[in-house]
């Protein structure tokens, strides 16, 4: 049996959807898996076993330079793909859902009521009631497990295994790390400004916390403020930028992480690694929370199916509640 998974992007939504592999591979020892996912977020799934082939798109390369060849390329290219027994879209939206229409086999995915775009539901063969609102995670394990017919528990989500995976980093970056402290990395941007936690008040979380701070950036926007961070904590240190797979392999050796709501962040929770993300615009409930990885929230409220860039009450959020949660961990 071949099952094809439908997730293009972005970084944090694939981690979360990643979760499901084990639990597939676990109940059928004979399947084959093969993911779709744009090439930009196709190293994020790198070296994981259970993944018998990552197929990259490159969608975005079209919406760059607008040209028709490219998008007919990767049209060809999409119905290409082998007979699938089961297509699974676990994106939700109209450019996944014609995806799984140009593939071949039957599509699954959530029915109109459970998506944003509703539309998408109608190019599926079979469709899945999830409430939009619960949980990300188990709307992800419920989608698999309908599809499926598995029985998947909070509790074996919570007694996961690891399912990142790096290969080959650039093991300068372990220089960074010491003995004699915790150490603790700060994801400090995001997609959007009003979901960064002020680059002050990190340098105060730094300063209160007394330990071996690593600040990792992507962004010329997120150095500039790394560098703002390093220059006003004498216990924090700006890393050298480093590609996906030495993130992932970093993450791993850390002992704690405090971020923004954004995909670095989740890998903590996906390595099993403790954390506190912390949350402004958007909904806690696009995390699991467990007894080493924490959440904490500004008082603002959120609608699940519009979010508001607008709302920078992330600000609010005291610096001493961050350094109680970690004391909490820890």
């Amino acid at each position: 049996m071949i099952i094809a998974i439908v997730r293009l992007s972005a970084m944090g939504d694939i981690i979360h959807s990643a979760i499901v592999l084990q639990f597939i591979k676990k109940a059928f020892k004979d399947i084959k898996l093969y993911w779709i996912v744009e090439k930009s977020m196709a190293e994020v799934l790198r070296y994981n076993t259970d993944i018998d082939n990552i197929i990259e798109l490159e969608l975005k390369k079209f919406k760059k330079t607008k040209k028709l060849s490219d998008l007919f390329q990767q049209i060809k290219m999409i119905k290409s793909l082998p007979k699938y027994d089961y297509i699974i879209d676990m994106q939700g939206l109209l450019k996944s859902s014609i995806i799984t229409k140009l593939m071949n086999g039957n599509s699954y995915g959530y029915d109109k009521n459970s998506i944003r775009e509703g539309i998408a539901s109608y190019l599926y063969n079979f469709t899945t009631n999830i409430p939009y609102n619960e949980n990300t995670i188990d709307r992800n394990v419920g989608l698999i497990a309908d599809v499926l017919s598995l029985k998947i528990s909070p509790k074996d989500i919570h007694n996961k295994l690891p399912f990142l995976f790096y290969k080959n980093e650039d093991k300068l970056i372990y220089n960074y790390l010491q003995k004699d402290k915790k150490n603790i990395i700060f994801v400090i941007g995001s997609t959007w400004t009003s979901r960064n936690y002020p680059k002050e008040k990190f340098v105060e979380l730094a300063n209160k916390l007394k330990e071996n701070i690593l600040v990792v950036w992507a962004s010329a926007q997120e150095k500039e403020d790394g560098e703002f961070i390093e220059k006003n904590s004498k216990y924090a240190t700006l890393v050298p930028k480093i590609d996906i797979n030495t993130l992932k392999a970093l993450i791993a050796q850390s002992d704690l992480l405090i971020g923004n709501d954004t995909g670095p962040t989740h890998m903590a929770w996906a390595l099993n690694i403790p954390s506190v993300t912390i949350f402004g615009p958007t909904p806690i409930n696009r995390v699991y929370i467990t007894d080493i990885n924490k959440v904490i929230k500004s008082s603002s409220k959120v609608n699940h199916y519009k979010l508001d860039k607008n709302d920078f009450s992330i600000k609010e959020i005291a610096v001493d509640d961050i350094v109680d949660m970690t004391k909490e961990i820890f």
